[in-house]
């Protein structure tokens, strides 16, 4: 289960539609929760789409802010917990990109469908150990 703030939530899908029609991307950065196989997202730090390829259909989450991130983090309780991006016209799924894509086992990915310039949908997604599949992650919404 991943548990996020509503007002980061709110953040990331902003950030979802001011980026429309390309995709915005960044990190999450959080601990372990109270129970067991809970992420808690403590903070979001959004960062420029980076990618070489089309920002319309793909993302990459410029390498300065995640070192930034985690010099940050370094010596505290948080860590690198995951990411998210937006799918502009998409679902909030996983594409075959994201899965080819999906280095780091142990990251969450939150998905942002955005259709005509809102967002209409947000999901959590893990990656299978081998990286062949993605699953569902529980989204628990709490107050700030």
């Amino acid at each position: 289960m991943l548990t996020i703030p509503q007002t980061l939530l709110e953040r990331i899908t902003e950030a979802a539609e001011a980026a429309f029609p390309h995709e915005c991307c960044g990190l999450l950065a959080g601990r372990d929760g109270a129970a067991k196989g809970e992420t808690l997202v403590t903070r979001m730090v959004p960062s420029p789409n980076v990618t070489e390829s089309r920002a319309e259909d793909s993302f990459e989450v410029d390498p300065q802010v995640r070192f930034d991130l985690m010099r940050a983090l370094d010596g505290t309780a948080e860590r690198i917990v995951g990411h998210y991006h937006s799918h502009p016209g998409g679902p909030a799924l996983p594409s075959a990109t994201d899965l080819k894509m999906a280095y780091e086992t142990d990251l969450i990915w939150v998905i942002v469908a955005v259709q005509d310039g809102q967002a209409v949908d947000a999901r959590a997604h893990g990656v299978a150990p081998d990286r062949s599949a993605f699953h569902a992650v529980d989204l628990n919404l709490v107050a700030d």
